[in-house]
């Protein structure tokens, strides 16, 4: 992995203050999101959260994703710590793909069914940014604001310890019901 990283900026945000210091792996680019006094915490709270353009940007009610992120840079904006912004779209299946995810599930496909239709794992996603973002922030120990057992378990073997886990529960909705239904049932995620 050939990894080129950014300087720190500042970035304003309605969420508060933060630092931000972006990372290019390959062809894929990551955003260390950082509170403002993040040098200053012992154990910072942080949240790896997986990029989704329909969520995230466009406010997409079949997912969780936006409210979750939202939460964590508001809880990490008062409580100090870091947003890792893992940009592997569609559990790393690609934009495309996830439109073509999202086309199977209306036909009545779930998250998982979909993906395995299209040809790719239930999750795609590889976490090994993460672990040279932590080593360049020097972090050692954190509270993890996740719901999801491979977060936790990717974490626990390259040497961070969590010494809390903290879950990021958000309110379900007519269209994302079954959705997070299939995360609590066949992934395992503490919802």
């Amino acid at each position: 992995m050939n990894i080129i990283q950014s300087n720190i900026a500042n970035l304003p945000t309605k969420h508060g203050k933060f630092k931000i210091k972006a990372y290019k792996d390959d062809n894929q680019e990551h955003l260390a999101i950082m509170s403002w006094d993040f040098e200053n915490i012992e154990i910072p709270h942080v949240r790896v959260h997986s990029e989704c353009l329909t969520g995230d940007a466009l406010g997409s009610l079949k997912c969780d994703c936006q409210n979750q992120l939202n939460l964590a840079l508001d809880f990490i904006g008062e409580e100090g710590g870091l947003v890792i912004y893992h940009r592997q779209e569609g559990r790393n299946i690609g934009l495309l793909n996830k439109v073509n995810a999202y086309c199977l599930q209306d036909q009545g496909r779930n998250t998982i069914e979909a993906n395995v239709e299209l040809g790719f794992k239930d999750d795609e996603r590889d976490y090994r940014i993460v672990k040279h973002i932590f080593d360049d922030l020097n972090i050692s120990k954190i509270k993890l604001i996740t719901n999801n057992p491979n977060k936790i378990d990717y974490i626990n073997t390259i040497g961070v310890e969590i010494v809390e886990r903290i879950p990021a529960i958000t309110k379900t909705n007519e269209y994302n019901k079954d959705y997070l239904n299939t995360k609590k049932d066949q992934m395992g995620h503490m919802l």
